[in-house]
């Protein structure tokens, strides 16, 4: 039936119909949710109905205006939980947002597509900005005119892989500061500052999924501790498994000698500095480069 459908239905003047949104995280998962009063399911996802979500009215607009609205629902172990939004697992999630009439879900028609973005929460609720689609043209693209490669390490445009021996390192933690800095045991197969720059990405335990740059790489007592630039927002512990690679600083001598991947550097080496774009006229006739006499 569809959109005909839910169109007959509306039609009638006597309507059953709520909101459902479905929810899919960046590491795959999916959750549904609806503000009827009883669980709904289609597309395969089960639209929850026990957590208390509600929308404000959708803003739509033509031409590249962004669409947005918000959803507010509560904080529960078995919807959406405080530490999860803590961690940051909701960040830039996809959402699908569909007036559906509960008696015939068949009967449905997709009202926004977009993304997650702030997420403030509080008193047991939360609050959640909805950006539709033409946020992502809200934002400048094209590549910078600049020294330092802008790709990143083992993305479309560097296509390096950093899973080769060598560049990345799998472990258990052997010790946790400040939820900030990581420790393990000695790694003698990676030089010194390997990592720096590089990204810290657990594996198992309550912070699995969470990644962080590495801001430090130093050795200590024999041990290999990376310290990364920002706290992670969900605390590992002793023994969870840690995957980290190596790190890039952008330089065409790094991309050259570290990774052996100077075909792809995406840096302009040669592009003049600032002091030779500013040097002073000269009356000299010779343009050579050499010594003006």
């Amino acid at each position: 039936m569809g959109a005909q459908g839910l169109h007959d239905h509306l039609a009638t003047g006597t309507t059953s119909v709520c909101r459902a949104w479905a929810v899919t995280c960046r590491d795959g998962a999916v959750y549904g949710f609806t503000d009827h009063d009883r669980d709904l399911t289609f597309d395969g996802v089960t639209f929850k109905a026990d957590t208390g979500l509600t929308a404000k009215a959708l803003q739509q607009a033509t031409g590249l205006s962004v669409d947005n609205t918000e959803a507010m629902g509560g904080l529960s172990d078995a919807a959406i939980r405080e530490e999860d939004i803590a961690a940051g697992r909701y960040d830039g999630a996809e959402v699908t947002s569909w007036l559906v009439n509960w008696q015939d879900v068949t009967a449905r028609r997709v009202m926004f597509r977009g993304t997650i973005g702030e997420i403030t929460r509080g008193a047991g609720a939360f609050h959640a900005e909805l950006r539709g689609l033409t946020e992502a043209l809200n934002r400048p693209v094209g590549r910078v005119f600049q020294q330092p490669c802008s790709a990143v390490l083992g993305d479309a445009s560097c296509q390096f892989d950093t899973s080769q021996n060598g560049y990345v390192f799998e472990g258990p933690l052997q010790e946790v500061l400040e939820n900030r800095v990581f420790r393990f045991g000695a790694l003698p197969a990676f030089e010194a500052e390997w990592f720096m720059r590089g990204r810290l990405e657990v594996l198992s335990g309550a912070a699995a999924g969470l990644s962080a740059i590495i801001k430090r790489d130093r050795e200590v007592d024999g041990e290999r501790g990376l310290e990364v630039w920002e706290p992670l927002r969900a605390t590992p512990e002793v023994g969870d498994t840690v995957r980290v690679i190596a790190g890039c600083d952008k330089r065409f001598e790094t991309c050259r000698l570290k990774f052996n991947n100077l075909v792809n550097f995406q840096g302009f080496p040669d592009i003049p500095e600032d002091d030779w774009m500013t040097v002073h006229p000269t009356a000299s006739k010779s343009l050579s480069g050499g010594s003006r006499r």
